[in-house]
């Protein structure tokens, strides 16, 4: 690849992280918003507790059935398809959706009809009144199953065909009808309308998809002997199998450690991870997401691997320059932002201390997150899902050893611990492996480039936690604006602390976007 071709895909590559960014940068405003609607009217109860669980379980199959294929097998496959010029593109397609259909709505329907067992299977510490409100929930967001499946195949093909915008916007139109509709309806009929939400916002994302697919050649087969659809499967095998453990291992050890910890428990980890996936989703998931077909088409069609290393390079690098400052921004401002989103209605102030305290646990795992995520990326975009899948069960093995030996110390604590020890241990593995299949990452600077922006990154937390305490003196705690200003202010500062340290310290990769912005303007 030349240096013009490689410009080129750079230029992809940050215009489709662009347009993911943004989308997910309304997603996840709404999410809080949604969440905030849920403090506010129910605070820390049972009654959320049963929305969680009647969430999670429609959330936890489709994960395990429909949404690990996206980005493991869908996107990789489909995107290899598009690339030859296949004939059969969108036969491929439309065998998935009909696949899909079937499946699900079978699924769907076990699911409402055998609510109470389901229910069941959570902590026998779940107290009988929480299950009883689960199990009517659940009857409301099984049904949602069906839609999230088919906007992941829709979503999927406009990955493979390199058109972001339309599924960039889908969480925001999910997390906005359930804020919408829950503000509604529950002052009438309660928790309820939550759960409702859940499903208009499932239903109104898979519409979304359908003008991005208004040329496309859908049509109705049931052609299941497809060898795509068998391709598909074969890579996703591994990645079921990760998946399984994670759905009915972890998830489940995970909640019932939390659930006998306290009342409540299962929400403060929630809202902590809702803050988390902030930057995740902002930077990692925008970057890989863009990333992935690209890599795809260059390790199917690259007689070299160095246009897949100078890409994955890429990604490696703006991710590192973006994540690091978010992670240590969000660790130093993490008392303030619970404060202003959450501490309001039946959030208190011991429920602020609790979150922030897990939130900064976490944090510590939120670095390795980023990068691991696109390290994994790149085992898929070499249609090679067995080698993370078997990364994945060890870090799970290491996350419920770290939590169980923690947890007599640091209860609930205990679990963010781990989840930071298993990101540390799955980004290693990963990246010792990756480099031994590419023999190495070719001349990228990543070392200078995380020692650069970690330098950068730490000195713009010092300053935003020396910042803080003299400001909040100034402006008191006693109106929501004075809570706004001590959020966006330090925010602020530290955002132009860390932009002129990387023209100190010739941070190349978060100059080139701030330049290719401008251009771009």
């Amino acid at each position: 690849m030349t240096q013009d071709q490689q410009a080129q895909t750079n230029a992809g590559v940050a215009r489709a992280s662009g347009v993911v960014s943004l989308g997910n940068i309304t997603s996840r405003v709404l999410g809080l918003a949604r969440e905030i609607a849920l403090t506010n009217l129910f605070g820390a109860s049972s009654a959320v507790d049963a929305f969680n669980i009647a969430v999670l379980i429609p959330k936890a199959f489709y994960d395990l059935l429909i949404g690990g294929h996206v980005n493991s097998a869908l996107v990789p496959v489909l995107s290899e398809a598009e690339a030859r010029g296949d004939v059969d593109f969108w036969e491929l397609v439309s065998v998935l959706l009909s696949f899909v259909s079937v499946l699900v709505t079978m699924l769907a329907t076990l699911l409402v009809l055998f609510a109470p067992a389901v229910v069941r299977l959570f902590p026998s510490e779940t107290s009988p009144t929480t299950l009883v409100i689960a199990t009517d929930l659940l009857r409301l967001t099984a049904p949602a199953l069906l839609f999230l499946s088919l906007f992941a195949v829709l979503s999927g093909t406009l990955y493979a065909i390199r058109s972001f915008f339309w599924s960039a916007f889908a969480g925001a139109i999910f997390n906005a009808s359930i804020f919408l509709v829950t503000l509604l309806l529950a002052p009438w009929i309660g928790i309820r309308g939550a759960a409702i939400g859940w499903l208009v916002g499932a239903v109104c994302q898979f519409l979304l998809q359908l003008p991005g697919l208004r040329h496309s050649r859908l049509r109705l087969s049931f052609r299941w002997s497809h060898p795509g659809l068998r391709q598909i499967g074969l890579l996703y095998a591994p990645v079921l199998f990760s998946l399984v453990i994670d759905t009915f291992v972890i998830r489940l050890f995970s909640y019932r450690l939390a659930n006998s910890l306290g009342e409540g428990s299962i929400s403060y980890m929630g809202w902590a991870t809702t803050l988390i996936q902030f930057p995740h989703g902002l930077v990692a998931t925008a970057i890989s997401i863009a990333i992935l077909p690209t890599l795809s088409r260059q390790a199917a069609q690259a007689e070299t691997q160095q246009p897949f290393r100078d890409t994955l390079g890429l990604g490696l690098r703006l991710t590192t320059v973006l994540i690091l400052p978010a992670t240590l921004g969000l660790f130093v401002l993490g008392t303030p932002i619970v404060r202003l989103l959450f501490e309001h209605g039946q959030f208190g102030a011991a429920d602020t201390l609790i979150t922030v305290q897990a939130l900064r646990l976490y944090l510590f795992g939120l670095p390795f997150a980023g990068l691991d995520l696109l390290l994994i990326y790149a085992f898929y975009a070499r249609q090679d899902t067995l080698t993370p899948a078997w990364v994945g069960f060890i870090s799970l093995v290491v996350y419920m050893v770290v939590a169980l030996g923690l947890v007599a110390r640091y209860g609930l604590y205990s679990l963010m611990i781990a989840d930071s020890v298993k990101h540390l241990t799955h980004t290693g593995l990963s990246a010792v492996l990756l480099w031994q299949r590419l023999k190495g990452f070719g001349k990228q600077n990543l070392g200078m480039t995380m020692l650069k922006s970690w330098v950068a990154s730490c000195l713009m937390g010092a300053v935003g936690w020396l910042i803080v305490p003299p400001l909040q003196n100034a402006l008191g705690l006693e109106n929501w604006w004075a809570e706004i200003l001590l959020v966006l202010l330090p925010a602020s500062l530290c955002m132009v602390v860390y932009v002129g340290l990387s023209f100190v310290f010739r941070l190349n990769e978060l100059l080139w976007l701030v330049n290719w912005a401008r251009q771009r303007r």
